[in-house]
């Protein structure tokens, strides 16, 4: 009986850790569907970057979000903002928005204050 409630109570602690690293994870959730996305920009300027989600035809909505969020993401790990200049980003007109291969794809500046 011992080990059986050993071995529960292990059993809910690595459970418990699939969110912290990612376990089963394979991207953000958004509109109710999982698109992955990453932002990336030059070393030598992380400021201007591009970022990259898909698939689009799960959900334009949630694509939109999803590639606003890893911009986000990209600005508070290089500058501590969130505060984003885009030159193609969520106000863009849709039919204005690149998307190829089932992928929208943002480009924005991070602001640096």
């Amino acid at each position: 009986m011992r080990k059986m409630v050993v071995l529960l109570c292990l059993g809910l602690a690595v459970a418990g850790c699939g969110d912290r690293f990612k376990i089963g994870k394979r991207g953000d959730t958004f509109d109710g569907q999982v698109f992955r996305g990453a932002a990336k920009s030059d070393r030598k300027d992380r400021q201007s970057f591009v970022a990259t989600v898909r698939p689009v035809s799960a959900s334009f909505d949630g694509a939109v979000q999803a590639a606003v969020h890893q911009g986000v993401k990209h600005c508070i790990e290089y500058y501590g903002t969130s505060d984003i200049d885009w030159t193609v980003g969520p106000d863009t007109p849709r039919e204005a928005l690149v998307i190829d291969n089932d992928s929208l794809t943002f480009t924005g500046t991070c602001r640096d204050f």
